[in-house]
């Protein structure tokens, strides 16, 4: 069977027949479905469709798939995207001294497991140049002394490398909301705390001195407000009295790394729905 798949994602204000629309279209046009999604969300009574569909079935290429469903999407009001999965994303990492979420990105990404292009990596210092290179990655140094010529050189060189999103794989710094709203739903970040508890620097030291039974990660879209954006994936860990801050900073690391890989492989899979300051995500 073909890998070669379109993925078709639709919001809408919900109401009868959107489906069989939907389908009706893909099997008019002889399309064949392989997975296929769908949520209503009560509150906002909105609509949410994913639809994976095998490109050899349909009898025109993606260039061509909105000359033909437009008029489909207009009847309905529906927000809608077609990605093709020969298209690698591009995703440009951003990091500052800490290695862990990097590496295991890196690792993922040359084993074939995260299937994307990684253009670039930006970062802050200069610690991470050898090892970013030696992947045969370009590496590029932006001091943030001056920090709207540091984001500003950042947004060039992400159009530079056609990125699709940014990954903030523990980039320590505050991005400026012009930034956040220009790229809204395209940057991740991967946050050291069980949002919402703990937002902003240090949240193990927040979590220690709280004492929590819990700590966890969260990776969400980056909004304009501080580790307020749409959370995409969570996980936690419990912990005890006997625990330093340095262990959970320890344990921390394991948990960032593994929510941040499936936050970003459901955002590359097109599997998120942003819905308000929520999401959907399709699993």
């Amino acid at each position: 069977m073909s890998t070669h798949r379109y993925t078709l994602t639709i919001a809408c204000p919900d109401r009868a027949g959107i489906i069989a629309a939907v389908t009706g279209f893909i099997a008019q046009h002889g399309g064949f479905i392989v997975e296929a999604s769908y949520h209503t969300d009560q509150e906002s009574q909105q609509f949410f469709m994913r639809q994976e569909i095998r490109a050899d079935s349909l009898p025109f290429p993606a260039s061509e798939f909105a000359n033909h469903f437009s008029p489909l999407a207009q009847a309905f009001g529906m927000r809608w995207k077609l990605a093709d999965s020969a298209l690698k994303k591009r995703l440009v990492l951003l990091v500052s001294k800490q290695d862990h979420c990097l590496n295991d990105l890196l690792h993922r990404w040359r084993s074939g497991e995260l299937q994307v292009d990684i253009p670039c990596v930006i970062s802050n210092h200069e610690d991470l140049r050898g090892f970013v290179e030696w992947h045969g990655i370009p590496y590029h140094y932006v001091p943030m002394q001056d920090k709207a010529a540091g984001f500003a050189r950042i947004a060039e060189l992400f159009e530079a490398a056609h990125g699709d999103s940014m990954v903030l794989a523990r980039y320590m710094q505050i991005l400026p909301p012009e930034l956040c709203t220009r790229y809204a739903g395209r940057i991740l970040n991967i946050h050291h705390s069980f949002l919402p508890s703990f937002i902003g620097a240090k949240p193990y030291h927040q979590a220690y001195q709280r004492g929590v039974k819990l700590i966890g990660a969260t990776c969400h879209y980056v909004s304009d407000e501080l580790d307020a954006g749409p959370i995409i994936e969570q996980d936690t860990l419990r912990i005890d009295h006997g625990d330093t801050v340095d262990d959970l900073v320890r344990y921390g690391r394991d948990i960032e790394k593994a929510v941040l890989a499936r936050g970003l492989r459901y955002h590359v899979e097109d599997r998120v729905l942003v819905c308000g300051n929520k999401t959907i995500v399709f699993r």
